[in-house]
């Protein structure tokens, strides 16, 4: 039998996982030439709004990613 907490628990982080990569991914899709400031503005704005606090280096890391590249990228190893 699962333990009903550990059940929340995973949804709470798939949930948490998929706002943040929401977040990420439309951050990727218009960021082609946007200054690191405006990147790392934007990220923190789409996280505020969907609720969801992550850690500095989390933040430091997503920008350093969509700044050397464009391409799409999963984020929860970066949760971890």
């Amino acid at each position: 039998m699962v333990d009903q907490s550990s059940a929340d628990q995973g949804e709470v982080r798939s949930a948490r996982v998929e706002a943040v990569q929401a977040v990420v991914d439309r951050i990727i899709s218009w960021q082609d030439g946007a200054t690191e400031d405006v990147v790392r503005e934007e990220l923190l704005k789409g996280l505020s709004e969907a609720g969801v606090e992550v850690p500095d280096t989390f933040v430091d890391e997503v920008v350093r990613r969509v700044r050397a590249n464009t391409e799409h990228f999963e984020v929860e190893p970066l949760l971890d």
